[in-house]
């Protein structure tokens, strides 16, 4: 879940997950799309084949879990688990932060 917690003179708060859009951005504000970059060589991520192999060479390893509708990975060295959809049409912002957040220095996410 991403976007901005917005606080009333009531007490009230909710998040906006657009506040652009709220506060009547741009049509292109609004519609932007982010894509995940892989830093060292300048890289989109457009695919898991794409993904995997960069992962691995980081020290996370596939993880069977439980879950079939997920795709995750875990490194032996932490208690950190990336999980993300298992199509990746579904792969939106809120894993792409994950695995930057867990992978500092290493990933960044942009504006498309």
């Amino acid at each position: 879940m991403s976007g901005v917690w917005v606080f009333k003179n009531n007490g009230v708060i909710r998040l906006v997950e657009n506040p652009q859009a709220e506060q009547g951005g741009s049509d292109q504000a609004r519609t932007r799309k982010k894509v995940l970059v892989h830093l060292p060589t300048g890289r989109v991520i457009t695919s898991y084949q794409i993904l995997e192999p960069i992962l691995k060479d980081l020290g996370w390893e596939h993880y069977f879990g439980g879950d079939s509708d997920l795709y995750q990975f875990h490194k032996r060295s932490s208690i950190d688990l990336i999980s993300l959809p298992r199509e990746f049409s579904k792969f939106s912002s809120v894993y792409m932060y994950d695995i930057v957040v867990k992978n500092p220095n290493v990933f960044q996410v942009r504006d498309m």
